[in-house]
Parts: C-alpha cells; sequence; structure tokens
C-alpha cells in the first residue's frame, strides 16, 4: 500500500489507516522511541500516541512524506516522554546523546526567538546539504534517530572508537561554522 493510500485512509476516517500505518512504519517509528527512551513499554505507548496524534492531524494535514511526519510525531513525543521521566529520574537513556550536541548547539534559553531559531535551522540545513552523503546519514542516524555509536560502527565496518572520532569531527566542524556565522554556543 502506498502512502497516499494511507493518508486517504485517515482523511476519509477509516480506522484501517492505523493498522496500515503500524504495518508500514510500526518498526521504524519504535526504533526511533527505543533509541531515546531505552524502554521498549515506553515507546510502545509512544507509538500509540503517535497514531492518535496522526489521526487527530489528518485531515486538515496532508503529508509530503508520512515517514517524516510519523518520525517527527514519535520522535517530539518520545522527547517528552524522556523528559517526564528524567524529572522523575527513572532514566538515562538519551542523557549522553544530547550531552554530546551540548558543545555545539546554543542552548534554548540562546535561541528564544523564531528569528533566531529559524537562522539557526538554516545554518544546520546548509551544513548537512553540504556533508558527503555518508557524513549527513550518519549525523542524522546519530543525532535525529538516536542510533548508537557501536551500531553505526558496525554497520560501517569500523571500531566503536573509530565512528566516535568521527560523531566528534563532525560536531566540532559543525560548531566552528555556527561559530563563523555569529551564533554563540
Amino acid at each position: 500500500m502506498h502512502d497516499t493510500e494511507i493518508i486517504e485512509m485517515y482523511w476519509n476516517r477509516d480506522e484501517r489507516a492505523i493498522a496500515e500505518s503500524d504495518v508500514h512504519y510500526g518498526a521504524y517509528c519504535r526504533r526511533i522511541a527505543v533509541n531515546i527512551l531505552s524502554s521498549r513499554e515506553d515507546a510502545e505507548e509512544c507509538v500509540n500516541d503517535t497514531w492518535h496524534r496522526t489521526w487527530e492531524s489528518i485531515p486538515p494535514q496532508w503529508p509530503v512524506s508520512l515517514a517524516a511526519y510519523f518520525g517527527r510525531i514519535i520522535r517530539n513525543l518520545s522527547i517528552s516522554r524522556y523528559r517526564a521521566n528524567r524529572a522523575k529520574k527513572r532514566f538515562d537513556g538519551m542523557e549522553s546523546l544530547l550531552s554530546e550536541l551540548d558543545d555545539c548547539i546554543p542552548s534554548r534559553e540562546s535561541v528564544t526567538q523564531a528569528v533566531e531559531r529559524k537562522l539557526l535551522a538554516e545554518i544546520i540545513d546548509r551544513w548537512l546539504a553540504g556533508l558527503g552523503a555518508d557524513d549527513r546519514v550518519l549525523f542524522l542516524r546519530r543525532y535525529w534517530f538516536g542510533d548508537a555509536v557501536n551500531a553505526l560502527a558496525k554497520e560501517c565496518g569500523v571500531t566503536q572508537n573509530k565512528m566516535a572520532q568521527r560523531m566528534m569531527r563532525l560536531r566540532k566542524d559543525l560548531k566552528q561554522i555556527l561559530e563563523r556565522e555569529g551564533i554563540d554556543v
């Protein structure tokens, strides 16, 4: 079944859309949620919430990319759940991942206005577009999807240490670009 058919099901309020979403995108969404939360139970709740949010938002929205649409929803729900769990001092799953980006991405407090957020996003988009395909995919898999360094290293056939160094070089390059553009990091 194609994405447009699934979207049409949501649009027509056909409950089979949820089952089809789970068949086609369930594993993808679960992977993102588990990478962030380190808990299959919490991840499953976020996946169910993703289908519910999608049901509520289509219509009026008509996503261009269903994978990106689900990815954004599941990631935001998982990060919110992570923060709630962290506030309860229950989990460490995302702490190291987020801390790796601390030295090259400004804190939320320093990017308070919408114009500054948009500028930051544009700079990061340009930086990502200027990377080679392999580096871009690795950066996104690590910092958007939350894939573990050792899993990326294994897939690329390199040591975990070598992959960690590659990710460090990418973060350092991003930091230099942001500083050159006048972004306080």
